[in-house]
């Protein structure tokens, strides 16, 4: 079985800024080793009513613990296992920080990777994860 060609097309539903229904997620620099990323989710990523999914912020989670790798240090991974721990409601419309910081030592192709999802307005702790990712090579 032949393996998938890794390539950035730019049509990431997170972070791709060609793709016209994506986030268009940016990122920044955080805490000197870290990442971050800022998003306000409207009403159509809601479970509950005017609650954001669950998924939802495990997809903004794992987007910004994989860009920590590729943004820093050049080197595109994905994520073998992700954990997500979700403390809060995340209430729809209200701006959300989304950050990442290394989380330990990497162990051959293995990045321990933890993030977090706090309100902007007051930095209140909505979820926490973490990843485990791995080096791909981009064609």
């Amino acid at each position: 079985m032949n393996e998938p060609a890794w390539e950035d097309d730019h049509m990431c539903f997170a972070c791709g800024k060609n793709n016209p229904l994506g986030l268009h997620l940016d990122f920044t620099p955080f805490g000197g080793t870290g990442l971050q990323s800022e998003y306000t989710p409207a009403k159509e990523f809601q479970g509950y009513r005017n609650v954001v999914h669950g998924g939802f912020i495990g997809l903004l989670l794992d987007e910004v613990m994989v860009n920590l790798p590729w943004k820093r240090e050049q080197h595109p991974v994905v994520s073998a296992e992700i954990t997500v721990r979700l403390h809060q409601p995340a209430p729809v419309g209200e701006a959300l920080v989304i950050t990442a910081l290394p989380d330990g030592e990497p162990r051959k192709n293995l990045i321990p990777i933890k993030g977090e999802v706090r309100l902007k307005k007051d930095g209140t702790l909505i979820a926490t994860g973490w990843a485990k990712c791995v080096r791909v090579k981009l064609t």
